[in-house]
């Protein structure tokens, strides 16, 4: 009696295995399954509605994002520890040998335009920077507010950044700064919701964040910015005016006329075909497109209706 009965539960328990295991090997799908992704910190908020649209259409997918830097979202990227990545960039001959080695073939599919935005405190009346003097701030070639403006009622500039490794750090060193060093006055804090909370409690700070992170969220018009802090108008002439200086709106970040315009990339690593490329298809697709219209960021896949935008100054 006892012999057949640890037979049962043997029988019950390689069956119960054997169904886990058939069930593992069938839990991914384009449309099912669980996966990790890595997210560089600067796109959180329009990737949080993207994956929420995307797991309701999808309840069986459960997608685990990794808010992090640049630097790390690449490199969990090239460990295998996840199969998709959102950054500003695309991978690098040396990272895409890395992979060829191993016999895999990664992609870097461009999905949404962005920008890099300056921001200050409410009080600041400096309204309007050239990127000219924007590369003398952050390589410490101006270091007091007064040497922008004369005028100007605050002193010593606090320079505040989300983090070293991030996106947003790396398009100031290659596309402002040209390779040149960042200032070793610069302070770099843990994300770009606590630049904002810093620069809006800081009179003389000055904030570079990410374009995604300033829109204010009630108005639809993506006409107006997060109201606790000033955003800057940038222009890449020799002196900035009004004419000739222009805000990260949607508008001039589609038309290219806002200086500091800058490409998303998915990065995906997904031999299998599997949930990876399913949601890399529902990004890049028309539903994924359209919530990034309505982020107030640029689809770069599907077309988009300009809305002419008047600047306040």
């Amino acid at each position: 009696m006892k012999k057949k009965l640890v037979l049962y539960l043997l029988c019950i328990l390689m069956l119960s295995a054997c169904t886990s295991s058939k069930e593992k090997g069938q839990a991914e799908t384009l449309y099912s399954g669980a996966i990790r992704i890595a997210v560089d910190e600067s796109f959180k908020p329009i990737i949080e509605e993207e994956l929420q649209v995307y797991q309701a259409l999808n309840p069986e997918a459960l997608i685990t994002p990794i808010y992090c830097s640049e630097v790390e979202a690449v490199n969990l990227l090239l460990k295998d520890s996840v199969r998709l990545a959102i950054t500003n960039r695309r991978l690098t001959e040396k990272e895409l040998i890395s992979f060829h080695t191993r016999k895999f073939f990664p992609e870097s599919i461009r999905f949404a335009y962005s920008g890099i935005t300056l921001i200050t405190h409410r009080s600041n009346p400096d309204s309007l920077i050239t990127l000219e003097d924007f590369r003398r701030i952050v390589t410490g070639k101006i270091t007091k507010w007064k040497e922008l403006n004369p005028q100007s009622k605050s002193e010593h500039m606090q320079v505040v950044f989300d983090n070293p490794n991030s996106g947003t750090v790396h398009y100031v060193i290659d596309s402002i700064c040209q390779g040149k060093a960042l200032s070793d006055s610069l302070r770099a804090l843990k994300n770009n919701e606590e630049v904002i909370d810093y620069v809006a409690t800081t009179p003389n700070a000055i904030g570079i964040i990410g374009a995604n992170w300033i829109r204010n969220k009630a108005d639809t018009t993506h006409l107006s910015f997060n109201q606790k802090v000033r955003v800057l108008s940038v222009s890449d002439s020799t002196q900035a005016t009004s004419n000739n200086s222009y805000r990260p709106y949607q508008a001039y970040l589609a038309l290219k006329k806002y200086p500091m315009t800058h490409e998303v990339y998915i990065l995906i690593n997904d031999p299998r075909g599997a949930l990876p490329t399913g949601l890399m298809t529902f990004l890049t697709g028309e539903r994924g497109q359209r919530i990034i219209l309505k982020s107030g960021l640029v689809p770069a896949t599907q077309p988009v209706r300009i809305i002419n935008v008047k600047d306040d100054f």
